[in-house]
């Protein structure tokens, strides 16, 4: 199983990203995958969730109306949509499936 984040960066308060996760080794429509962060000093934390199927969705309070995640099964691929992003998002990203961790993408909301 391989999970490799893309996609971070240095943005403006305000501004937008869109990270992406390449997914391997697994059949990609077996299973959920979910987005989690962790801030300096801070415990990791889900951000967002997607069920197999891509049709059900879950955000972290801090996250609605923000973020979206979705998922391209033809490139096995899940890919969370950042706007409006805030100091406090500044973290590194990561997804998972079931144990399995990505390496991680830093984003950082700084003007």
């Amino acid at each position: 199983v391989q999970l490799v984040e893309s996609g971070g960066g240095l943005v403006q308060p305000g501004g937008s990203l869109r990270l992406s996760c390449a997914a391997s080794g697994f059949t990609f429509g077996n299973y959920g995958i979910n987005w989690y962060r962790q801030a300096p000093g801070k415990e990791r934390e889900l951000v967002a969730t997607i069920n197999r199927s891509g049709g059900s969705t879950n955000y972290a309070d801090s996250a609605k109306g923000r973020f979206t995640i979705s998922r391209d099964f033809a490139k096995n691929t899940v890919y969370l949509q950042m706007n409006s992003l805030k100091p406090e998002d500044t973290a590194v990203y990561y997804c998972k499936y079931a144990e399995y961790w990505g390496q991680g993408t830093q984003v950082t909301v700084s003007s």
